[in-house]
């Protein structure tokens, strides 16, 4: 067992040489990736088994966390998948009753190094000026490197951009999940790192949901019969998957409906012709506001990426791939990103954010109705 009394050294080193010293937390040894930061106050289990988040080292900004332990109820995939894990002030007790195994022993357990009893506000603060950048967590045996190779190692490192990780993440075959509403048909869903809750609110919204491998093949989706698709959000940089582009632009020349989130509406944004660009820090947290330019509403969201569409936010725009009209459906509040796309001659749009936000908030799950509700239109139209 994994004790948070244990006062083992590590430290946090980050590429332009800053260091943050602390204490050892989940896994001993060495990890690297990129250093990002999660503002959620709550949630943190969500956070680490979304697999988004593969290939970065979550920074939380709350400052006491795992006092809820973890529970074989809420993960979002089947393991957890942040690169490393900072935290400020570890609990030192799990007081919940629910809670089936403590915060460290899950991430010994699943072999994430982690780093606790370091002042997390810091590594925000020079994260949100500088921007992320890559980092390395270094305990047990590691922790006694030198800081000239504790620092080479970072910068030897991957950047994110132009990193495929949707092979890392996905499954290796096609899993399916029955309809627990009123059946509507097959729907085709690509793996690029999907979490448990999108599944479930699919299922609930009438489609037999079948998650393919992200290596799947236009045939291989046809070959179900869907009544749509979608994709899931997944972690990487969307400028590295033009495999997924063109299958995706192979759907819409099929007229299925689609909806992306995410990663997907990165991709949605690429097949329709427009780019995409790193952000300087990125959006992670349950606490963003969006606005929803067709009805004025502002909603709280959840979010966990470090790219965006780089396309016009206002009015209606040609697509430059051919596929009519589009507009910018959400604009982010805090720094006007694109936060949504909406087709307008296709019955195709995406969101930026999660709408099924299993640890809230939930102001956004309509979109699965919406969702429900254009492929019900489009079948209708079918057969008329």
């Amino acid at each position: 067992m994994t004790s948070p009394f244990d006062l083992d050294p590590a430290v946090l080193v980050l590429e332009d040489g800053t260091r943050y010293p602390g204490n050892a937390y989940g896994a001993r040894g060495t990890t690297l990736g990129e250093v990002v930061f999660a503002t959620g106050m709550t949630g943190y289990q969500e956070t680490i088994t979304d697999p988004s988040y593969a290939g970065q080292i979550v920074v939380q900004t709350a400052p006491h966390i795992g006092n809820t332990g973890m529970n074989d109820e809420d993960p979002e995939s089947r393991r957890i998948w942040v690169a490393g894990y900072v935290v400020r002030d570890p609990s030192r007790v799990v007081s919940n009753w629910r809670a089936d195994e403590s915060l460290p022993d899950a991430l010994a357990r699943d072999g994430v190094v982690g780093i606790s009893n370091i002042d997390t506000r810091a590594v925000t603060r020079r994260i949100r000026s500088e921007g992320s950048m890559r980092a390395g967590v270094f305990s047990g045996e590691a922790a006694g490197l030198s800081e000239e190779e504790q620092l080479r190692l970072v910068r030897e490192a991957p950047d994110m951009r132009g990193r495929n990780l949707s092979a890392e993440v996905s499954v290796r075959e096609v899993e399916v999940t029955r309809a627990t509403g009123e059946r509507i048909g097959n729907l085709a869903v690509l793996d690029l790192g999907v979490k448990t809750a999108t599944i479930t609110n699919l299922a609930a919204r009438g489609f037999d949901v079948h998650v393919f491998p992200q290596s799947a093949t236009i045939e291989q989706i046809r070959a179900i019969e869907p009544v749509a698709a979608f994709y899931s959000n997944g972690p990487g940089d969307p400028a590295a998957s033009d495999q997924h582009v063109e299958l995706l632009r192979a759907v819409l020349d099929d007229g299925l409906p689609f909806f992306g989130i995410c990663f997907g509406n990165q991709l949605l944004g690429r097949a329709l012709g427009f780019g995409t660009y790193k952000l300087p820090f990125g959006h992670r947290g349950i606490n963003q506001p969006v606005l929803d330019k067709a009805t004025g509403r502002v909603e709280i969201t959840s979010q966990n990426h470090g790219f965006a569409v780089d396309a016009p936010t206002d009015g209606v725009v040609d697509s430059p791939n051919g596929y009519g009209r589009v507009e910018v459906s959400h604009i982010g509040l805090n720094d006007d990103v694109v936060e949504g796309l909406r087709a307008l001659d296709i019955p195709a749009f995406s969101v930026q954010y999660h709408p099924e936000a299993a640890a809230g908030p939930h102001d956004s799950n309509y979109l699965f109705d919406r969702f429900r509700d254009m492929v019900l239109a489009a079948h209708s139209k079918d057969e008329n």
